[in-house]
């Protein structure tokens, strides 16, 4: 329940809306699916709850994602300190470019990724999945998120990266850091020092690897060249984060809730487990239903403007809440339903427009192994608490469970 005259940065930041955003998506929906706000750093802000106002602000040219682009004034109110932490981290990376560099950083990105490379994958994730599984032979109850829903794709991007095996624990670290304190400004400056950690690793990564050129995707960006020019150092530390922290955050929320959500549908279940081939169409309801990545990443507005009837002012933060969007019923047909066997599933899980996530078809891939794999193994999955017992993490951009215990037998 909103209160009235309640602040809706305040609403989205509280324990209620952490454990369960879907009535207050729901309530936004239908009363005002732009909403104006103000951030915790007095950063005024819009949000966007209903689908056709998302897909529209996705694709929206003036809803910039570099900040750099913004007035002096804007600029002053960012202190030194996290303008350089900002510098390191995302402003040297697609995520947060705008055209012409963007479509650059995306080009030489996507050499790392094409369809073969994310293809030949395929037997590396399977045989990962099988030893995670194998290990949790024995053992009746776990915690499905610590035990595979995150070693698994943390496995995988180091192992496509090139990181050694016993540098992965920092990684999670790092990530978990990050995604914790995204859009909290005070939390932010804390985990400054663990963010120069991480780009002093990297940095030491590409060196190495600069002189040992490998099949791996460090060594495949410092090769890639688009018209004669090449990643420089900065962007590939930056796209590195990007791959960790959005790869890896994303697929373990992937996995950690779409067996959680066919738990609570246990009919759905039954079905997948009675017919794996439905597992396509499974993996696109489970990030339609209960998706990874709760809002966007930060956009800005780049001129004083009016969007669906609602003045934007040049500065001002834009936001679409990518899960209340995928609930829209003037666009789904029994939205709170999960249906493993829904078609023409058009969610917005991924984004739309240049920003589509650039590791989707690897983020389908290992979810659709991961759950065939336990499900292979463990077909009778249940609960060992009730969910209303079960927290979910903090935090503004990703939505997952913090842990996930089950029974397997």
């Amino acid at each position: 329940m909103v209160k009235k005259q309640e602040n809706l940065s305040d609403v989205v930041w509280s324990e209620s809306f952490i454990q369960n955003p879907y009535p207050t998506f729901q309530h936004f929906r239908e009363h005002s699916p732009i909403e104006h706000t103000v951030m915790p750093d007095g950063q005024p802000a819009w949000m966007i709850f209903n689908y056709e106002a998302g897909i529209a602000a996705l694709k929206e040219a003036r809803f910039i994602k570099d900040a750099s682009k913004l007035s002096d004034e804007n600029d002053e109110q960012t202190s030194k300190e996290s303008k350089t932490y900002q510098h390191k981290f995302f402003l040297q990376n697609m995520l947060n470019a705008d055209p012409p560099d963007h479509r650059r950083l995306r080009n030489l990105a996507q050499k790392a990724f094409t369809p073969r490379i994310i293809a030949n994958l395929q037997p590396k994730i399977e045989i990962i999945a099988n030893e995670l599984l194998d290990q949790l032979k024995g053992q009746k109850e776990v915690d499905l998120i610590e035990a595979f829903a995150f070693p698994l794709p943390i496995i995988v991007i180091c192992e496509l990266l090139g990181i050694p095996p016993e540098d992965r624990d920092k990684f999670r670290v790092w990530s978990d850091a990050f995604v914790d304190s995204a859009n909290n400004p005070e939390q932010i400056k804390e985990i400054f020092p663990l963010m120069e950690a991480f780009s002093n690793y990297i940095d030491d990564c590409i060196d190495y690897k600069k002189r040992h050129l490998a099949d791996d995707l460090i060594s495949h960006f410092i090769e890639a060249n688009e018209q004669g020019e090449q990643l420089t150092k900065e962007e590939i530390r930056s796209l590195i984060f990007v791959l960790i922290v959005g790869g890896h955050e994303t697929t373990i929320n992937l996995i950690g809730n779409g067996v959680y959500a066919l738990l609570q549908h246990p009919e759905q279940l039954d079905k997948l487990v009675k017919d794996p081939t439905l597992i396509d169409s499974a993996i696109e309801e489970i990030l339609r239903y209960e998706g990874p990545v709760e809002f966007t990443t930060t956009r800005w507005a780049a001129e004083d403007l009016t969007f669906y009837n609602h003045y934007i002012s040049k500065g001002d933060l834009v936001f679409i809440a990518l899960d209340s969007a995928n609930h829209d019923s003037k666009h789904f047909q029994d939205p709170e339903t999960l249906d493993i066997t829904r078609k023409y599933n058009q969610h917005l899980a991924f984004g739309k427009g240049i920003h589509h996530c650039l590791g989707a078809p690897l983020a389908r891939l290992e979810g659709r192994i991961a759950i065939l794999k336990l499900l292979e193994y463990y077909p009778h999955l249940q609960l060992t608490v009730e969910s209303s017992a079960l927290q979910w993490r903090s935090g503004f951009i990703v939505r997952g469970l913090q842990q996930l215990p089950i029974k397997l037998h």
